[in-house]
């Protein structure tokens, strides 16, 4: 039995890494205190340095892999949000370095609690992005996510997103891979292109003149193209040494679906669960979760969602004065153009830790069954949304 934080600093132990810089943050502090625990009684054997700031932890994990040594971090929230100055330098410099975040929702209204709007807010900063549905995946996708940036096709870094609460404090039963068998999976992290060496100094992040700047970032953009091919080849890998799957999309009872819902992260089970209830119930509806929100999955989802009288997709992310949430955006622009494509439908939900209970994914269903339109429609709304702690002047 192990909650989402353990999942990650069991995965963390497993693939061994060396050099651990993090700093506290609700609702990630267990995973920085689990890899305290562990450095403390010897299972693993790493330097533990405690900084002042999620600026500086992520500072620190990137100095301590540019020595040529996997390295760690984890954040969540505001604490990702004062990363982001730092976020640019992991992509840009092709560190591989991997952080947990534990989805949190952003300021303001304060609040502990879970959305993706962390995330999605540096969704375009270079860094591969894997969001876990549940524990089981949390540890999976971490063994996966060093696998995937380490490659030399990629080489670029990764975030492994599990929601706060939901999965970070939720114990499940979880199977865990013997250490030889990560070995196998994961070979030794050697360091490429830059690196730290006071016998042979180099710049690392020197100022790069326009002439240059473009290339450097077409670099990342050909990795970012390179890595679905890489993720498949690490998931076939995984399967034959583990027995499990780990695709970047994966459909649900979708054979005759005459509805599907997208969905991202532990609402995804529940949607899953909604789709056998209502199949119970003589309505053919489906589901498909996206695990790897980039490099975005597209070519799989267009063959999956191609043909579908309706598709709707859930944000648990609010695309603030966009069309909609992220994660539909990216869905629209997938089905474009592509013959007998639906148009997605668009919803959100779930934001503040506010529970996606089966009812929620019930009305997106009967959204979509009903051919209503909908576009970025916040299904969970309360009565009366402007009257509460309305202010007059």
């Amino acid at each position: 039995m192990l909650d989402g934080n353990e999942a990650v600093a069991f995965a963390l132990r497993l693939a061994r890494v060396r050099v651990i810089a993090t700093y506290p943050i609700t609702p990630q502090s267990p995973i920085a205190e689990k890899l305290a625990d562990y450095v403390a009684d010897g299972s693993l054997p790493a330097r533990y340095i405690r900084v002042e700031s999620e600026h500086s932890a992520l500072a620190a994990a990137i100095g301590a892999q540019l020595t040529g040594v996997r390295a760690a971090t984890a954040t969540s929230s505001v604490g990702l949000a004062l990363m982001h100055e730092v976020l640019g330098v992991a992509s840009g410099c092709r560190i591989p370095l991997v952080m947990p975040v534990v989805n949190r929702s952003l300021v303001s209204p304060w609040s502990l609690w879970c959305d993706h709007q962390d995330a999605m807010s540096v969704r375009d900063a270079g860094w591969l992005q894997f969001y876990a549905g549940d524990n089981q995946e949390v540890l999976d996708w971490s063994l996966m996510a060093y696998r995937v940036a380490e490659d030399p096709r990629v080489w670029l870094p990764a975030m492994v997103c599990l929601d706060g609460f939901f999965l970070s404090h939720a114990g499940a039963v979880v199977l865990v891979p013997d250490p030889e068998e990560v070995d196998a999976f994961l070979p030794p992290y050697r360091s490429r292109n830059l690196r730290l060496d006071p016998a042979d100094p180099m710049f690392v992040n020197d100022l790069t003149p326009p002439a240059e700047f473009t290339e450097m970032r077409y670099q990342q953009q050909l990795a970012m193209e390179n890595a679905p091919a890489v993720l498949d080849e690490a998931a076939g890998e995984f399967a034959r040494l583990f027995g499990r799957c780990c695709h970047a999309v994966e459909g649900y009872a979708l054979e005759d679906a005459e509805a599907v819902v997208v969905t991202m992260g532990s609402m995804s089970g529940t949607a899953r669960y909604v789709v056998d209830e209502m199949r119970a119930g003589g309505r053919r509806v489906g589901a498909v979760q996206v695990r790897v929100f980039r490099p975005f999955p597209g070519a799989a989802l267009r063959r999956l969602l191609a043909g579908r009288p309706a598709v709707g997709v859930v944000d648990r992310s609010a695309g603030m004065g966009a069309e909609g949430g992220p994660l539909w955006t990216e869905v629209r622009c997938a089905l474009a153009g592509v013959p007998d494509a639906p148009v997605p439908a668009g919803f959100v939900a779930g934001l503040g830790g506010r529970d996606i209970p089966p009812a929620t994914l019930e009305k997106v269903f009967d959204r979509l069954l009903a051919g209503e339109p909908a576009n970025n429609v916040w299904i969970d709304v309360g009565e009366n949304p402007l009257g509460l702690r309305e202010v007059t002047l």
